[in-house]
């Protein structure tokens, strides 16, 4: 599968371990917290991990991947050319997938790499996707993996506001730039797809100079696209 790389060098599995003590924190539920919405299952599932000693994370999670051929329409369902490549539900598993995931900067152009909790598929008709919208933002390719990479450790740990409300991200490779994401539940409720812009300006720390456009998933079905003429900049 050409989205899965070897293994890194030494010295960059060093550094990725590094990561794990660093970030541990931030992508571990609360053991303390209750969350009354929690299925039974989620709870069993919470619990058989603490027990084997892993470190489980509040949602279960998918990386899926989407490659088409530049220049040929294709014949077949959108639907039909995402593919998954792992599921994930704890800081020990997440790090397993993710080392050994190529980098943004070897991915060919186009290619769409998904991240969205177990259950939501990256498609506008899904159920939990279709009243929503997403935050898009621009990336010169130099700089993209790393802003990706950040918008991943804060989505798996749940580091955003509303959180409840967030259903994936996308990173979009492309000739000239790369396209990051966020897909959010419900785009009709303002101050929730506003608190998302801040949190996402926030944890990505994002330069001002970058504008953070917004657009309805009604609106992409409507006009059959992901990315042109959004509805709300900020």
């Amino acid at each position: 599968m050409e989205l899965i790389a070897e293994k890194e060098s030494n010295n960059n599995n060093n550094e990725n371990n590094n990561n794990v003590t660093s970030y541990a924190q931030a992508l571990v539920v609360d053991s303390h917290d209750n969350h009354p919405k929690e299925s039974d299952e989620v709870r069993e599932r919470h619990a058989r991990d603490l027990k084997a000693g892993l470190h489980p994370l509040k949602h279960k999670f998918v990386f899926w991947y989407t490659r088409r051929t530049p220049g040929i329409r294709s014949q077949t369902p959108y639907e039909d050319n995402i593919k998954k490549i792992v599921d994930f539900s704890t800081v020990e598993d997440f790090w397993v997938c993710y080392c050994h995931l190529a980098r943004p900067s070897s991915l060919p152009s186009p290619t769409d790499l998904h991240l969205f909790k177990d259950g939501i598929r990256p498609l506008w008709e899904d159920s939990a996707n279709c009243n929503g919208g997403k935050w898009i933002i621009r990336f010169k390719k130099a700089v993209s993996g790393r802003f990706w990479e950040d918008l991943v450790l804060a989505l798996v740990g749940d580091q955003l506001d509303y959180g409840e409300n967030i259903c994936g991200a996308v990173l979009s490779i492309r000739f000239n730039e790369d396209i990051l994401s966020v897909w959010n539940r419900n785009a009709s409720d303002h101050q929730a797809v506003m608190a998302l812009r801040d949190a996402i300006k926030r944890n990505l720390k994002l330069p001002h100079s970058y504008l953070m456009e917004y657009k309805p998933h009604d609106a992409s079905l409507r006009d059959n696209s992901s990315y042109r003429n959004t509805w709300l900049r900020g």
